[in-house]
């Protein structure tokens, strides 16, 4: 059994890593989904399409929409165990 377990931890290390060319596809289609949805938009705004500030103003677009999307969550202090504060927690 001890054999067994430093290979099922490596298998399972090497099923988590991922390779450069898949963390290229992931970047590429999240750039692709941020031109498909804010780039409409920063067209409205008068950007031409594929030049630097219209790409800038889909980064920036963007970015704002993740602001404020944790801006929306709600706020959890932290948790000191069973017999330490918190606020949420009245014995």
């Amino acid at each position: 059994m001890r054999r067994i377990s430093p290979v099922l931890l490596i298998a399972l290390l090497a099923g988590c890593a991922t390779t450069p060319a898949e963390r290229e596809a992931r970047t590429q289609r999240e750039v692709d989904r941020m031109v498909q949805w804010y780039g409409p938009t920063c067209d409205k705004l008068g950007y031409k399409r594929d030049t630097d500030p219209w790409r800038d103003c889909i980064v920036k677009l963007d970015t704002k929409s993740a602001y404020q999307h944790l801006a929306n969550q709600p706020f959890m202090p932290p948790y000191f165990g069973p017999f330490g504060f918190h606020p949420y927690r009245h014995f």
